[in-house]
């Protein structure tokens, strides 16, 4: 949930920290701090509010020191402050460290550390860390930069939950030590020095050579050298990985906001993420994960887990699924998932889908599941992800960078690969007739285009924003698909523009929820389901007779009907329909947020990347 980001090289650090940590503020905006390693010692600033706020601290100028870490912070123990903002410093003020992640039995280690002398500053669970190694370290004794490395390894051992730390010393003032466990942390190899973050579009600047850090492995880091150690200290290699994600795609390139930049991305997002997947008159290439029919002919349910968006991603996927190959699919929501005793065996595969590969409900439902014996398959858009080296299988959306908090073209994208992994499936088992496979084949390929076509109703989306941002209730209803589709826009709408939004399955208004309905408030329909085409119009009739102002996204014709604000997108396949449906929504949630005069890619609260339970 906070963003981390150091420095250890040859130029001066403050400012390439700065920048690390402006291009990781969708992170967490509470709070912000750098540590640089100066000739007398640490220097610590930070402050409350965001990292632009840096910029007016006294002495930030001065600053000449060429090691460093910084960090922006997405306030979990303790409110928002100056005090409790990272860095943190041990008591003696030997050890500055900053800090990802949640440490549960933080209030333990508070107590065992003030039984022993120590006394703490701020509310943070963040500031027993550089406590303890300082405490470990005055036992530790061995020497030189082995002293420090077995202090931080004895602490860390310690620590109950998540964690990605980096941790400078007054001792070793050209040493940085960093080491993770289910936080993301990566370390990027550049032409002037080591660059750590927690995500790589923070480090494109710098580099495109990264190194991917498993839990509890350590890195001893220098200008001129680094070090992998395991947690008994062991020195080991590490293979470097290269990650072709162009800089400019961290950049907003002329638009006022990532988010409508990345609305707008959605046709290059789904064509990368077809990619060679698809080739007219060839079966789906999956060769990356090599299911066989003798496996997939053993499985009797499918799970999809995830959370938030991606969840909405995944019950388009079940629709897929279910559709395509005849296998029960059941949707969970991974903060729920563990605490419910699901079945799960080895007759069961489960599908984990998290944009950034990081999402720690679902990094632990996923291990759960490997646990009781389950095959699992990771859905992600980050290389090397944590939720990547868990899964048996990985897939990869290619949608690029999503820096926005409000996901977009990563949506459009998840749903694009569940299809094709459907369709996959579908070959395998022989499920469906050639006919029917090369028919969703085609209208896949031509999604790209169609999502184009979606993006010009971009005007008549602007001007419906207009008439309507200063509302403080809306709904949404859909029926079958169109159902995924509400919740995904209602979604949007509460997480930009701060308006309480329902989604229904238009079926169920009479057993409850048009009794909410009254005069002139807003309900936005999707309706793409030939299928139940008459009977989404009897809904909306409904609402309309109740004094409902109402938004229509349709590729259908209505009959004997006279709706107003009515959208129109391509026809394709119902089952790909939610893909071209929902980008009329993301764009109404997006002005409708700049009318209000919101911050469209840094909503309040949240952060993009949950990475804490």
């Amino acid at each position: 949930m906070c963003g981390i980001v150091g420095y250890v090289g040859n130029k001066k650090a403050y400012p390439i920290l700065i920048d690390g940590l402006t291009a990781l503020e969708y992170r967490g905006y509470d709070s912000a701090g750098i540590a640089s390693m100066e000739n007398d010692g640490i220097k610590v600033l930070k402050d409350k509010g965001r990292v632009s706020n840096l910029n007016n601290l006294d002495g930030i100028d001065k600053l000449e020191g060429t090691t460093g870490i910084a960090h922006t912070r997405w306030a979990t123990h303790g409110m928002p402050s100056k005090v409790n903002s990272h860095p943190h410093m041990d008591n003696s003020e030997t050890f500055a460290v900053v800090h990802n992640g949640i440490i549960e039995n933080y209030n333990d280690l508070r107590k065992f550390l003030g039984d022993n002398g120590y006394t703490f500053l701020s509310q943070t669970d963040t500031e027993v860390i550089p406590n303890l190694i300082h405490y470990y370290f005055e036992k530790e004794s061995g020497e030189g930069t082995n002293k420090f490395l077995a202090a931080v390894i004895k602490a860390t051992a310690d620590l109950k939950g998540s964690f990605a730390i980096e941790v400078l010393s007054n001792l070793y003032p050209d040493t940085m030590i960093v080491t993770r466990k289910d936080s993301p942390l990566v370390i990027g190899k550049g032409s002037e020095g080591f660059h750590i973050a927690s995500d790589i579009p923070a480090l494109l600047e710098y580099t495109r050579d990264f190194y991917l850090l498993d839990d509890y492995e350590y890195t001893i880091m220098t200008k001129d050298s680094i070090k992998f150690f395991d947690k008994d200290a062991k020195e080991h290699d590490k293979e470097i990985k290269n990650i072709e994600w162009a800089a400019s795609a961290a950049e907003k390139n002329g638009y006022d906001d990532y988010m409508l930049k990345e609305i707008f991305e959605q046709p290059t997002a789904i064509r990368e993420t077809i990619g060679s997947r698809l080739k007219e008159g060839e079966p789906c290439n999956f060769s990356d994960i090599d299911i066989s029919k003798e496996y997939l002919s053993t499985v009797n349910k499918i799970f999809i887990v995830a959370c938030g968006t991606a969840m909405h991603a995944g019950l388009t996927g079940k629709k897929f699924i279910e559709n395509l190959c005849n296998i029960p699919v059941e949707v969970d929501v991974a903060s729920e998932f563990r605490y419910r005793n699901p079945i799960v065996n080895d007759k069961t595969l489960c599908i984990f889908i998290s944009q950034s590969g990081e999402t720690a409900d679902t990094i632990a439902a996923l291990k759960l599941c490997r646990e009781k014996g389950a095959k699992t398959l990771a859905v992600s858009n980050v290389i090397g992800s944590s939720i990547t080296r868990e899964a048996d299988y990985t897939i990869y959306t290619h949608a690029g960078p999503e820096i926005a908090v409000a996901s977009t073209k990563a949506y459009t994208s998840q749903v694009v690969l569940l299809g094709i992994l459907a369709v996959y499936f579908a070959e395998i088992l022989g499920s469906q007739d050639a006919e029917t496979i090369d028919s969703i084949k085609k209208d896949i390929m031509e999604l790209p285009a169609k999502v184009e076509t979606s993006l010009k109703t971009i005007d008549d989306v602007k001007a419906f924003a207009k008439k309507i941002y200063n509302e403080k209730d809306m709904f949404f209803i859909g029926r079958g698909v169109d159902y995924n589709v509400a919740l995904e826009g209602s979604l949007k709408l509460k997480e930009i523009s701060y308006i309480h939004s329902e989604a229904y399955a238009s079926g169920e208004l009479k057993h409850g929820p048009i009794a909410l309905i009254e005069k002139d408030i807003t309900v936005i329909s999707i309706l793409t389901d030939e299928s139940l085409v008459e009977k989404s119009i009897s809904n909306i009739q409904e609402v309309i007779t109740r004094g409902a102002k109402t938004f229509i996204v349709t590729n259908l014709d209505l009959p004997n009907t006279n709706f107003e604000n009515v959208i129109r997108i391509e026809k394709t396949n119902p089952l790909l329909s939610p893909i071209l449906s929902v980008i009329p929504l993301q764009l109404l949630s997006y002005y409708i947020s700049k009318e209000k005069g919101l911050d469209v890619d840094k909503p309040r609260n949240l952060a993009k990347s949950v990475t804490v339970e």
